[in-house]
């Protein structure tokens, strides 16, 4: 398995080119939230500092706000809350991650951003049937790292039901 980090700047784009894709194999960016998890690089936009956020009147709790991002008003969703995990106060390592899903462009609050790593498809396995109900499908599998598992997340599942929520926000502020 590659391991890769991310350079300096925290911009997964500046080493996109080293990552060709190869069959079987699974590009994804980690990042922390008390555990390990995953979401594709494809979707992976940038990943940027916790700059200042303008808190949104009547938001869900887990819309942390709204953030101005070269010109662009993007929603910023508080991923430890969405998941339904204890709070956390920010910290040096907390990062934004700028994902784009079904044409949407939408922030991440994470923890920390871990690794740019290609994962072998032998090594996810399904999520075990216990631990899912209707609204954690988003969950796709469990990858298999040398000493850790990582939750693989599939963002368009969980966005889609925050679709409509997302629009409200943006409008509220647009």
């Amino acid at each position: 398995m590659a391991d890769f980090k991310l350079p300096p700047s925290g911009l997964a784009e500046e080493i996109l080119p080293e990552l060709g894709k190869e069959q079987g194999e699974l590009q994804v960016v980690t990042f922390s939230l008390g555990e390990q998890y995953a979401v594709p690089i494809h979707q992976v936009q940038e990943i940027i500092r916790v700059g200042p956020i303008t808190r949104v009147p009547n938001a869900p709790t887990y819309i942390e706000g709204v953030i101005n991002l070269r010109g662009r008003i993007l929603p910023v969703i508080n991923l430890r809350r969405r998941l339904g995990l204890p709070e956390r106060d920010l910290t040096k390592a907390s990062r934004i991650i700028v994902t784009e899903v079904a044409d949407k462009t939408v922030g991440l609050l994470v923890d920390s951003v871990s690794h740019v790593i290609k994962l072998p498809g032998d090594k996810v396995e399904p999520p075990p049937e216990e631990v899912l109900d209707i609204d954690s499908d988003y969950i796709t599998g469990v990858g298999k790292l040398q000493d850790a598992l990582v939750i693989m997340l599939d963002l368009e599942r969980l966005l889609k039901r925050e679709e409509e929520v997302l629009r409200r926000v943006e409008q509220k502020e647009g």
